[in-house]
């Protein structure tokens, strides 16, 4: 059964150790990834078990990630403003 991850800026989900059934070890970098519109599913290189489900984080979880100092929710906080600023707000 895949793991669900809640909360995007969790410290460590990337380079935490994933182990499929199959044998295959390793972690989410080396995972088949498919992006979907509210998650990211990855899946077991050898034999497609999906092993992790990470939810996409809303504005609110960015926004609060990036006020406690999180450097990767600080970028994309950037990145959402200056999307806003350009294009208005969504």
């Amino acid at each position: 059964m895949a793991e669900l991850l809640n909360d995007y800026f969790t410290a460590g989900w990337r380079e935490r150790r994933y182990e499929c059934a199959c044998g295959w070890q390793g972690d989410s970098r080396a995972m088949q990834m498919d992006l979907q519109d509210e998650v990211t599913d990855y899946a077991c290189p050898d034999c497609g078990n999906l092993l992790l489900i990470v939810r996409h984080p809303d504005l609110a979880q960015v926004r609060a990630a990036a006020a406690a100092g999180h450097p990767e929710a600080r970028q994309q906080l950037a990145l959402l403003e200056e999307a806003e600023r350009l294009l208005g707000p969504r």
